[in-house]
């Protein structure tokens, strides 16, 4: 049943021309350079420290690790994290 639901959902943004991370509640993360990510439809910060932030989302977990993070906005759909960013893994 749940199968059928997101196919309705992608098969709905398909034909309405609408954006399919929305519509299917699907994380968005846009880097500028290594000093900033910004992660839309997250479920939560699970890990904060200045070098490893780690974020829910319904895809996995984003683990986002360099020096001097820190999170700049946080939001009920999205976190904006600013620092020297080295790497970022999505653990499903």
């Amino acid at each position: 049943m749940k199968r059928q639901i997101e196919n309705v959902k992608y098969s709905i943004s398909e034909a309405l021309e609408l954006p399919i991370d929305i519509m299917m509640d699907l994380p968005r993360l846009t880097v500028i350079g290594n000093i900033e990510a910004s992660l839309l439809n997250h479920k939560g910060i699970i890990e904060y420290t200045q070098e490893t932030i780690r974020i829910n989302t319904k895809s996995g977990v984003f683990k986002i690790t360099g020096q001097g993070l820190e999170i700049k906005t946080i939001l009920s759909e999205e976190i904006i994290i600013v620092g020297s960013i080295e790497n970022i893994e999505i653990i499903s």
